[in-house]
């Protein structure tokens, strides 16, 4: 068993070589901590975790924040008047169209998420792409943990162009920029419902791998995906209702590793594993220590 931990930090360690099952924390532990936060990541690494999972989006200053929706989510959110940000209106607080330091007047941890009545409550903010590096890169260095991975999505759709965050190609430019900037590209992966940015980066920025995150709904085959994506990317991530063990074989035999989402009970992550799935996302990380 020792020997089994040491070769498994050592791969850890070594740029570019993930180990051979990826642990990842969705938006940090979004189960035990306000999403997307950097006490979430924080924690995320504590429970153990391989790679951070986490969302990227734009403000009106071309700053890349982490948060899941372009706007500040109803479920979670506190205006800077300290009430909580209506569900009518919440699209209304387009983060696209605000600077950084406006977004920082909104809370988003105090209240906790409905869907989560484990989540701890405490105040939190979104924060800004680099700060999460930093502070993960400072955890890990003073824990005496290897340094993790990151898995970035960028939160786009044809629609949302110059609405709620920039085109396609600058999305993807100020994202990698950043990752680039950390000097943690070797560690790094941009993933994508939206194959526009994952196109771009595969071509402009090789260095950094890819996703491509498939919803539980696209019934499309394998074939198809990869058609319209116009290449092979490194991971495929679908919903985790769509894996199968013929799945996991066909990605297999194309070299891309499969890692599932979002994966929160027990009994199906051991399910998962069994079949030969690559990793797991989970909003409960905690769960991992269970997991044989």
């Amino acid at each position: 068993m020792i020997s089994c931990i040491i070769v498994l930090s050592i791969l850890i360690m070594i740029p570019g070589v993930q180990p051979e099952f990826d642990l990842q924390g969705h938006r940090g532990c979004r189960g035990l901590l306000p999403e997307n936060t950097i006490p979430a990541m924080k924690m995320a690494l504590d429970l153990g975790v391989t790679t951070l999972e986490m969302d990227a989006v734009v403000t009106g200053d071309n700053k890349v924040l982490i948060s899941h929706e372009p706007w500040f989510n109803s479920k979670i959110s506190t205006d800077p008047d300290g009430r909580p940000v209506d569900p009518g209106t919440e699209q209304q607080t387009n983060i696209f169209r605000m600077t950084y330091s406006v977004t920082q007047l909104y809370d988003v941890g105090r209240r906790g998420h409905p869907d989560f009545p484990q989540q701890k409550k405490i105040g939190a903010v979104k924060p800004l792409l680099a700060d999460v590096i930093d502070a993960a890169e400072m955890h890990a260095d003073s824990t005496g943990r290897p340094k993790p991975y990151y898995n970035i999505e960028t939160k786009c759709s044809p629609q949302g162009d110059n609405v709620f965050h920039p085109a396609p190609e600058q999305f993807a430019s100020l994202v990698a920029g950043i990752v680039l900037s950390k000097k943690v590209e070797s560690r790094t992966c941009i993933q994508s419902f939206d194959f526009r940015t994952l196109k771009y980066i595969h071509a402009e920025f090789p260095a950094l791998r890819t996703a491509m995150l498939i919803e539980g709904h696209d019934k499309r085959s394998l074939a198809e995906q990869l058609n319209e994506l116009g290449y092979v990317p490194d991971i495929y991530s679908p919903n985790s209702s769509l894996v199968t063990r013929e799945l996991v074989a066909s990605c297999h035999e194309k070299g891309m590793k499969l890692i599932p989402w979002t994966v929160n009970r027990i009994e199906e992550m051991k399910q998962l594993k069994a079949l030969g799935v690559d990793g797991l996302i989970s909003d409960y990380p905690d769960l991992y220590r269970q997991l044989k």
